[in-house]
């Protein structure tokens, strides 16, 4: 109990740190019913020698889910009264206080409600995918599916231990068939948590900024400097060359992959590469490509797209599109040290927690430790399945 009080803790230090920065609404007026204000159409920004001009905080005001819910089938955008009716729920639901049995660690992750969480505006998109025009991520090619079902297995005999049968225990000591990044049902060493819980942040998915907080956007006359704040108490630099150089050499990867740009028109395109192994984007990995689009709207307004593209996991490549809005400077000011080591008492506390047990089993004072579930997931309201969504689509 005493290593998931500190792993709870150092998870609400991060969570004040990033809101206590974030822009909130104007007195009187609920984020979730507040309309935005139209982008106006206009000459793009230019910077002082020449290039667009994309510097600022951004963040997307509107929220739509990636994937297109299978009731809108065939429907891109929602309608005037789907999207108020959206505003007014989430108006009328701000408590959000999900609790489970107390003294679990579901029971600690239902005490995020609204005081922890904000609420942004309905988009009239119902996916952020653009293409396929179903809204929908393409089916897995053969070898993602392989690997996903390789990894679930592996995950699934860790939680034998914890069914309805306490005499079953697993006892898995060899590796995982891939690198992990997920929450295992051991602690035998720092690897056998999940890349948050590392304070490993950086992950493929940090393209997408309706999921990681807000980003400041600085430019030089041969780079682009982009700052991703995220959820995880700290934050990480990407510096793209605006450069015609080819990508790195195969063999060398890297969290972030291998970027290069150049700018067509108004547009500031990024392609990158070499993606490291010890990340996992649904299901893709080190084979992960991503071609970017940076587009300077107007003053307040940038269209960004990417596409997505893996032959090894998806049938085919896909392509996200959304909005991001210009954010006050002043209200969000960022820090840009990295911070979730730093008093990090809950990593340390997880393994110095799982010896201990050890001990007392061996001693015969206490249960065995491999029918305890320590790996479900309780940044989730009210706690998932420990296997749902790993190394791809559920």
């Amino acid at each position: 109990m005493r290593r998931r009080l500190f792993a709870v803790i150092g998870a609400l230090a991060a969570v004040i740190a990033f809101l206590r920065f974030a822009s909130v609404p104007v007195a009187g007026q609920s984020a979730a019913t507040r309309a935005p204000v139209p982008a106006q159409a206009g000459a793009p920004l230019r910077t002082s020698w020449g290039d667009p001009d994309l510097q600022g905080i951004w963040h997307p005001d509107l929220q739509a889910p990636l994937q297109r819910d299978a009731k809108y089938a065939g429907r891109e955008f929602l309608a005037d009264e789907d999207v108020a009716a959206a505003g007014r729920a989430k108006a009328l639901n701000f408590s959000r206080d999900n609790r489970a049995e107390p003294g679990s660690e579901q029971y600690v992750a239902g005490a995020y409600d609204a005081f922890w969480q904000f609420q942004r505006y309905t988009s009239q998109r119902t996916s952020l995918i653009v293409d396929p025009a179903d809204g929908r991520i393409p089916p897995m090619a053969s070898e993602g599916l392989k690997r996903r079902d390789a990894i679930r297995g592996y995950l699934n005999e860790l939680m034998q231990g914890t069914s309805a049968d306490k005499s079953v225990s697993a006892r898995i000591k060899e590796n995982p068939p891939y690198y992990n990044i997920n929450r295992m049902n051991r602690a035998d060493g720092p690897e056998d948590r999940a890349l948050a819980e590392r304070c490993m942040a950086p992950f493929a998915g940090y393209f997408l900024p309706q999921w990681d907080g807000f980003h400041r956007i600085v430019q030089s006359a041969g780079t682009v400097s982009i700052f991703y704040d995220v959820d995880q108490g700290q934050g990480y630099q990407r510096v793209v060359p605006i450069s015609p150089a080819p990508h790195l050499p195969p063999q060398i990867r890297q969290w972030l992959g291998d970027a290069r740009g150049h700018w067509e028109g108004n547009t500031l395109v990024v392609d990158t590469t070499n993606f490291t192994a010890k990340t996992d984007f649904f299901g893709s990995r080190e084979n992960l490509h991503l071609v970017e689009r940076w587009t300077r709207r107007d003053a307040k307004t940038i269209d960004y797209t990417v596409t997505i593209e893996d032959p090894t996991v998806w049938a085919k490549p896909w392509t996200v599109k959304l909005e991001l809005n210009m954010q006050d400077a002043t209200a969000n000011r960022i820090y840009y040290e990295p911070r979730c080591h730093e008093g990090n008492y809950g990593l340390p506390d997880m393994l110095l927690g799982a010896r201990t047990e050890e001990r007392a089993f061996a001693a015969g004072k206490g249960p065995d430790p491999a029918t305890k579930d320590t790996a479900t997931d309780f940044g989730n309201e009210g706690g998932v399945d420990a296997l749902q969504g790993i190394a791809g689509q559920p």
